[in-house]
């Protein structure tokens, strides 16, 4: 296995290289990724809903040692990050941050979503600051709703 302090600069430098090719490919990269997400994520959330990706990220926010608070209500399932640990790395590093470094969670997660009729609002907050908002929904019109609180409103693949 590889140290987390190697792969966060490997995505960083690569995120860089497909940005620098055309966004599409950065995209397409997602895209791919999505399928291995879908593999891990996709069973607790087709089994469990809401419930089932709250269970997915308490294992990921103790497994990443995420300094993150996770929420589930009736109406959505909420992962506040209040300090990312990938980013922190992709800051203290002497390349440089990727300007689209905090989108690739959305771009690994909102394809996964999306087939199992959820919908994402991503507040990445500030793409210098290593904190974000994941809030899910089952239903459009209240995620929509939300979209429109949130300061950046963000949707990685825009509107398809």
């Amino acid at each position: 296995m590889i140290p987390s302090d190697h792969f966060v600069r490997m995505y960083n430098e690569l995120f860089k290289m497909l940005e620098e090719k055309g966004h599409s490919h950065l995209q397409d990269y997602w895209r791919n990724v999505s399928v291995s997400q879908d593999m891990l994520a996709g069973p607790y959330i087709q089994n469990d809903g809401l419930k089932g990706m709250y269970d997915y990220w308490e294992k990921i926010r103790i497994e990443e040692n995420c300094d993150a608070i996770l929420s589930l209500t009736d109406d959505y399932f909420e992962f506040v990050m209040n300090k990312c640990p990938s980013l922190s790395k992709a800051i203290d590093n002497d390349a440089g941050v990727c300007d689209l470094y905090c989108d690739h969670c959305a771009g690994w997660i909102e394809l996964v979503m999306e087939k199992y009729g959820f919908h994402c609002v991503f507040d990445i907050i500030s793409r210098s600051e290593p904190k974000c908002t994941l809030r899910v929904y089952r239903d459009a019109a209240k995620a929509d709703e939300f979209r429109k609180k949130v300061k950046l409103p963000f949707k990685p693949y825009g509107d398809r």
